[in-house]
């Protein structure tokens, strides 16, 4: 872990990039609540203003503050997006390494399914979703992790499918070794690597396709 952290802070490049997202992440996280600007608070006054020393990025047409309107709708984003990313990767994650050790009908039964859900869009799904459970915002990053853990089982499975068959699988099953034993002690902490990658490119995705469902009216509102 030590050697990956110091071969990441090598580049420059990558510094940078690291650094630049954890203080757009803190900024998203505490910034609303060190504003001193509430994000729905409306002054027609101050409407359509430019930046100024008072408000650093303007206001809009009904006079809000728009920097703080940006944390608070960045904060909104990570949540969705690292929530919705933990309920498809929780569920990617049992799928695929069940349907991988499993093997033979179990596996291509369980793989069919995978492939009958990938033929239907993923954003009618999501809204049929939405529409059958309602748009609490709780339920929006539940519809979306549900629809989103397809390629992560996919992934799994094709690592369990790479681990099953070598020597210290084979030597847990020769000790006696139950199938949840397996599963949990030995494939589970060989396959974190990958699902860790997925995730991390699995999260704007989700922002990406939240941003989409608001914009059809049954994402997150204004205000």
């Amino acid at each position: 872990m030590r050697a990956a952290w110091q071969r990441l802070m090598r580049q420059r490049l990558n510094a940078w990039a690291f650094w630049f997202l954890v203080v757009l992440v803190v900024l998203c996280g505490v910034g609303p609540e060190l504003s001193p600007y509430d994000q729905s608070e409306q002054d027609l006054e101050l409407k359509a203003t430019n930046p100024s020393i008072a408000h650093w990025l303007g206001t809009d047409p009904l006079g809000r503050d728009m920097l703080t309107r940006i944390l608070h709708g960045g904060r909104v984003s990570l949540e969705v997006g690292l929530l919705a990313t933990a309920v498809a990767s929780i569920i990617g994650v049992f799928y695929g390494l069940v349907s991988g050790l499993a093997g033979g009908r179990i596996d291509s039964a369980m793989m069919r399914v995978v492939d009958i859900l990938y033929a239907f869009p993923f954003i009618n799904f999501v809204i049929l979703l939405m529409v059958i459970v309602g748009r609490e915002f709780w339920l929006i990053f539940v519809a979306i992790g549900a629809v989103e853990w397809l390629t992560m089982a996919r992934v799994v499975r094709g690592q369990v499918l790479a681990l099953k068959n070598l020597e210290f699988i084979t030597a847990a099953r020769a000790s006696g070794a139950g199938f949840w034993h397996i599963v949990w002690k030995h494939l589970l902490p060989n396959v974190m690597g990958p699902v860790i990658i997925y995730a991390s490119l699995t999260v704007p995705g989700v922002m990406l396709l939240e941003a989409a469902l608001s914009f059809l009216g049954l994402g997150i509102q204004p205000p």
